[in-house]
């Protein structure tokens, strides 16, 4: 499986299945969502790591690419990836997976905010999450950026005659 950090896994379950039989477009971001909750766990933002320091995560914008179906009952299993961080932001890559299958089925690009909850107001991370947002960032830097990083959404440009 991928060097990223598993954060979330769960079945597909007949509620998240369109008509199409497969899992409906919404509920990949469900899935990436909670793979963010994960993350957030990772990094001291779990839900007493919330109440000590006042601070949450909040997503600033988010990217979807549906690569391939998903079917009902699939064991799902979403792994994150740090692609880069500074004082207040962390820019992640999500990645949804088979359950022991290395193809990726959808991955979401995300930017997210540390946010004092106390405003709310941007803030920068607190210490302990700074360090292990750090240590996320360095384990890693070395795995190859994903070819679905940074891209946007458009249509070719029309040829003229």
């Amino acid at each position: 499986m991928p060097e990223t950090l598993l954060t979330y896994e769960t079945p597909v379950i007949a509620d998240w299945v369109d008509f199409n039989g497969h899992l409906r477009d919404g509920f990949y971001m469900v899935l990436f969502s909670y793979g963010v909750d994960g993350l957030m766990d990772q990094i001291g933002l779990d839900e007493a790591g919330r109440e000590a320091t006042g601070h949450s995560l909040f997503t600033l914008e988010a990217h979807v690419n549906f690569l391939r179906e998903v079917k009902l009952g699939a064991q799902v299993q979403v792994y994150c990836q740090v692609l880069g961080h500074d004082a207040k932001r962390l820019h992640v890559g999500l990645a949804l997976h088979i359950k022991g299958n290395d193809t990726v089925m959808a991955y979401s690009e995300q930017m997210l905010l540390s946010m004092d909850m106390g405003g709310p107001r941007a803030s920068p991370f607190v210490p302990t999450v700074a360090a292990r947002v750090q240590m996320l960032a360095t384990a890693h830097r070395s795995l190859p950026r994903p070819a679905y990083v940074g891209r946007v959404i458009s249509l070719p440009a029309a040829k003229t005659a």
